[in-house]
């Protein structure tokens, strides 16, 4: 069988070019979207249930009403949008580095965009994560009930070697500047749980926990895994 590729977009970016096609994959016999940057394959529309536990799970572990949220890495929009779905969320900023990706979502180009876009409640923002949290704090802003990271791919695998900091208490610490006390950190992983980092994780927030989260694999007839870190602040 022979696999047709509908190229969406192609994009250079300083890390690479970026790519977002549609193609129909003959295992589940529907159209699903892929991105591409360089060789590297970064994301499915196919896999999108740990993407998805990333929101439920970080916004599961925050208590309270009137929660602000800040998604790092916006991708095909499935962790921002779940997010949403918890009516506690006042207002969801999405960051992404690669402006690209945000004009697929205002262009209406993937299939929660619509739903993404049209929340009053969502902002989108081309940045730099890393180097937001690297940065102090706005003044006389409050912090984040929850921050969502999904960029690399684990703590030990990043997209560009700038990122390896935030990984690290140091850096860790540096996130933490940016939640509101008792806010949750939530980080999603594509590789098992890493004891070094939860090490990391540990000295710097209360209650962290790896979450493996499986799902059906249609492509390989069976099961795969990936992790999905949550911890709070201490405050």
């Amino acid at each position: 069988m022979i696999t047709r590729f509908e190229e969406l977009d192609w994009q250079p970016t300083p890390i690479g070019d970026l790519m977002l096609r549609r193609r129909t994959e003959p295992s589940v016999g529907q159209e699903i979207y892929e991105v591409k940057l360089g060789d590297e394959y970064l994301m499915s529309s196919l896999f999108t249930v740990a993407e998805e536990e990333l929101a439920n799970l970080g916004l599961a572990a925050v208590e309270g009403d009137d929660l602000t949220v800040l998604v790092g890495g916006l991708g095909l929009g499935y962790t921002a949008v779940a997010a949403l779905r918890d009516e506690r969320v006042r207002a969801l900023t999405v960051i992404d580095r690669l402006g690209a990706v945000i004009g697929w979502h205002e262009r209406m180009l993937l299939p929660v965009s619509t739903e993404l876009v049209s929340d009053t409640r969502t902002t989108l923002v081309e940045d730099d994560f890393f180097a937001v949290i690297r940065a102090e704090p706005v003044e006389g802003v409050g912090g984040y009930s929850v921050i969502l990271l999904d960029v690399d791919h684990s703590p030990r695998h990043q997209l560009d070697p700038t990122h390896a900091d935030l990984y690290d208490a140091a850096g860790l610490r540096a996130l933490d500047r940016h939640l509101a006390p008792r806010g949750v950190f939530a980080l999603w992983s594509d590789d098992p749980p890493d004891d070094v980092f939860m090490v990391e994780l540990n000295a710097v927030f209360d209650d962290a926990v790896a979450h493996i989260v499986d799902f059906d694999n249609p492509v390989t007839g069976g099961v795969s895994s990936n992790t999905v870190y949550v911890a709070r602040s201490r405050g």
